[in-house]
């Protein structure tokens, strides 16, 4: 890659239909976890015009009112009108057992399923996330924001936004175009009844836009395209279908990293697509932590049944201070690799997941988020 380039990002808010089969699907495991923590989950949700399908297979004593779930959280994200109604949609419960022919090998400590997990971490921000997808974020977060608080009242649960970040020499120097698309009501159609006003326009550059992204980041040359189509009033699952798992590079690094393949949401964390995923930011963070590199993207690799991993893969892009032969030496001696390991030093048997289903499960602060803290990194350092 040349060190001129322009990058984008993409981040979608809590109303995505994409999103909220994520957040239902985490519900449900949050709710088997609270009951039993040793319960086993891969639930899998699916919404269209009017429905909402919750399948997959869970293995536990948990009592889960799976339609009570649902309708909560979608009053919630805020589908309360005519379009798509928290309390009339139809909701379908399709889960059943999980195979035992799995269930085999994960009881003695075994994986979940085969696979690549990917972690990454980087000096662009202070989460040592990535800028363009950080922005991105910040953006639909802010979106939910305004809406729930009235500060714009004509917004509505959908939205997606998409930031082009401009490197020079290797590093974030500019914010090139912006693209926000938010759901709202026909108040704010103008005379044609085809286009947002002028007025709505700026309205969204000025609360959404300007209120998170650094003012010395953009410039007159910005780009900003705000509901591009002219109007997007009929959102959600109304205009839309949703399924889980289907926003994996929403959910990571934005296109910055490699992704293993697996979905997160949805799946207990005997499912190394999720915990060794946690597992793999969890080590690239505190590497990056440990300034013994300034980028750092670390593979796990997983076989069905056995505990230690397959491969441990560990890329610096040049910028590693020590080999990176040493370097994963490092990691296998100071990290637990196993899922029990994993489960158990980032203590994932908890019901933290409905907080990870929106907004990204990587660059976070909240307590529930223990892969992103950086408390080995001293550790590492001294070993080094």
């Amino acid at each position: 890659m040349t060190s001129d380039f322009l990058f984008t990002s993409e981040s979608v808010t809590e109303g995505h239909p994409d999103k909220v089969c994520d957040q239902i699907s985490d519900a449900v495991l949050d709710e088997v976890l609270r009951q039993d923590p040793l319960g086993r989950v891969a639930c899998e949700t699916f919404v269209s015009v009017g429905m909402v399908i919750v399948g997959g297979e869970i293995t536990t004593h948990a009592y889960v009112d799976i339609h009570r779930l649902v309708r909560g959280l979608l009053r919630q994200i805020g589908y309360t009108d005519s379009g798509f109604n928290y309390n009339s949609c139809a909701i379908l419960n399709a889960i059943g057992p999980q195979s035992p022919d799995i269930k085999q090998g994960v009881d003695t400590g075994g994986a979940g399923d085969q696979g690549l997990m990917v972690g990454f971490a980087c000096r662009e921000t202070p989460q040592l996330m990535p800028l363009p997808i950080m922005l991105a974020h910040h953006l639909t977060r802010r979106l939910a924001f305004v809406r729930k608080q009235g500060i714009l009242k004509y917004l509505g649960p959908d939205g997606k936004s998409q930031v082009t970040v401009e490197y020079r020499s290797g590093k974030p120097a500019r914010v090139h175009t912006v693209v926000l698309s938010a759901q709202h009501s026909e108040a704010i159609l103008d005379s044609t009844g085809t286009r947002i006003t002028d007025q709505a326009r700026r309205e969204l550059i000025d609360q959404v836009v300007r209120p998170v992204i650094d003012p010395a980041l953009l410039d007159d040359q910005t780009i900003f395209h705000v509901n591009p189509t002219g109007k997007f009033v009929v959102g959600g699952p109304q205009s839309d279908t949703g399924m889980t798992g289907r926003k994996i590079i929403v959910d990571t690094y934005g296109g910055m990293a490699p992704h293993g393949g697996g979905a997160f949401s949805g799946k207990d964390p005997t499912k190394v697509d999720r915990s060794a995923t946690y597992m793999a930011r969890y080590i690239a963070k505190n590497v990056v932590a440990a300034e013994l590199a300034d980028r750092c993207t670390v593979q796990l690799a997983y076989a069905i049944g056995v505990a230690e991993p397959v491969s441990v893969m560990v890329f610096c892009d040049g910028t590693e201070r020590i080999p990176t032969a040493r370097l994963s030496e490092l990691i296998r001696k100071n990290f637990d690799l196993t899922p029990k390991g994993i489960i158990e030093s980032l203590r994932l048997r908890r019901p933290i997941y409905l907080a990870t289903a929106a907004y990204g499960h990587f660059g976070r602060d909240e307590d529930e988020f223990t892969w992103e803290k950086t408390d080995r990194a001293a550790l590492l350092a001294k070993n080094a």
